[in-house]
């Protein structure tokens, strides 16, 4: 490959927006009124952006800790933990992205379906069929070279932020209503701070999904013009998009009554601002979230390619998914990231929710690798890591919270999907088995044929809850 270590900083924290900024966004202020009151959103705020900005100077760290290692979330938990768990967070971590891809297709369906009742709640055979055009013209784009795509993302990514921040201003100069913002300040319409946890606890779910992606510039590390650059613009894109966030949750309950807001029509973003201004505010905030997925699938298509492609070559996947284009894209990747998306929308004909699904199975695929990449850290920091001269008592605080943190959104996520996720990720060792073969090598470790069983036993449990109906899709 010749094109690598091209992007500056700003084209990378560009990515990292780009994969933040989704379809969450546009739903947090129905979300977070329908939990909690302004106190409550600003706690959850406070805890999941402190536990996403240890995470974040988990990435800045390893990024100048150890440079040789590229697309930081899939390489991370190889040298850690060994090849099999470094392919499994890549595994992992590439289903993941493919399932938030088929949120963004399902939203754009419901959205239409709104005024062509045929797309419904976007996973008609209708809605699935536009959806595949789509999915074949973003992979036809993105052959076309990965420096060029991320530019294009990164003007996408200023294209989609420009309404929500249209929206920010109307409200501060015209919506905002102080008393209105008092009313709102506690869920329950009086302080009580005993029922305060459960109302956060409700809302943790939707910021570890809106969060996904702040490991955006980690994955593109080989396309950055030096390592601290990776550093630099994944703290920029977090912090950026933590704003934003706040800001959109926080200053909507000054617009309408809690009740109201939680029980509006989503996107919430738009209902809020139709308040304010009338439909046109509507129609904008619509127009946003549209341009907003299709940006956002452009960064997880790149993301998810670029993490098979890399695990590829460093041989724990076959050779033929290491394959370049003259361009110097990851083709055989794409190919097939374009192809799981495709199959993932199928299986959105037969899903009561299609949507929630989705953004559920998405959110639990990612934090296995959130967790093995914070371990990591852990592990550096400790007398068990390979680079002693590196350790800090900064650093080791750091990791630590990370890795409590990481494992907290796991109990948060609940077993149901968590378990779900096995039916994907148990039939992905095929691929490391294969590529191990191919390369003559020892397939398993004894304590990687135990890890091995274990996945398939929980895929076994899976799926005899999902014919025993325990867990609905």
């Amino acid at each position: 490959m010749t094109q690598t270590r091209k992007l500056p900083v700003l084209v990378l924290a560009g990515m990292v927006v780009g994969s933040m900024v989704g379809a969450g966004v546009f739903s947090l202020p129905g979300t977070f009124a329908g939990a909690t009151g302004a106190i409550g959103a600003i706690v959850a705020w406070a805890i999941a952006g402190a536990g996403m900005l240890t995470l974040v100077f988990v990435f800045q760290r390893l990024a100048v800790r150890k440079p040789a290692l590229d697309s930081g979330i899939y390489a991370y938990a190889k040298a850690g933990f060994g090849d099999y768990v470094g392919f499994f967070s890549a595994f992992g971590y590439w289903a993941s992205g493919c399932a938030g891809n088929v949120t963004y297709w399902v939203l754009i369906g419901s959205t239409i379906g709104a005024l062509f009742p045929a797309f419904g709640a976007g996973n008609t055979v209708l809605a699935v069929a536009v959806s595949t055009v789509g999915v074949w013209g973003f992979f036809l784009l993105i052959r076309r070279g990965v420096p060029q795509a991320a530019f294009i993302n990164t003007i996408v990514a200023v294209a989609k932020v420009v309404p929500l921040v249209i929206f920010l201003v109307i409200v501060v100069a015209i919506g905002f209503n102080w008393d209105t913002f008092t009313l709102n300040l506690w869920g329950t319409g009086s302080p009580d701070a005993s029922s305060l946890f459960g109302q956060i606890q409700k809302t943790m779910l939707l910021t570890v999904f809106v969060f996904l992606g702040v490991e955006g510039a980690s994955v593109y590390s080989r396309y950055a013009k030096s390592r601290r650059d990776v550093g630099r613009a994944t703290l920029l894109g977090f912090l950026s998009v933590l704003c934003l966030f706040v800001l959109i949750t926080v200053l909507s309950f000054g617009v309408a009554p809690r009740a109201e807001i939680g029980g509006m029509r989503e996107p919430s973003v738009a209902s809020v601002l139709q308040v304010i201004v009338g439909p046109w505010g509507y129609t904008l905030i619509s127009v946003g979230l549209v341009v907003s997925v299709l940006g956002a699938y452009l960064s997880w298509t790149l993301m998810a390619s670029e993490v098979l492609f890399t695990s590829a070559k460093n041989e724990d996947a076959p050779r033929f998914l290491a394959a370049v284009s003259r361009r110097g894209v990851p083709v055989a990747a794409l190919v097939l990231t374009t192809l799981l998306v495709q199959a993932l929308l199928i299986v959105t004909l037969f899903s009561e929710n299609a949507f929630q699904f989705m953004l559920s199975l998405c959110s639990s695929l990612a934090l296995i690798p959130y967790v093995l990449t914070a371990g990591y850290a852990l592990k550096l920091e400790t007398r068990a890591g390979d680079d002693p001269g590196g350790r800090s008592r900064r650093g080791l605080t750091v990791a630590i919270i990370a890795t409590v943190y990481t494992l907290f959104l796991i109990v948060a996520a609940g077993p149901g999907y968590l378990l779900l996720t096995f039916i994907i990720y148990a039939p992905g060792t095929l691929l490391f088995v294969a590529a191990r073969r191919e390369r003559g090598l020892r397939v398993f470790r004894p304590f990687e044929a135990v890890l091995c069983v274990l996945a398939v036993l929980l895929a076994v449990a899976a799926i005899v809850s999902l014919a025993a109906g325990w867990i609905k899709i």
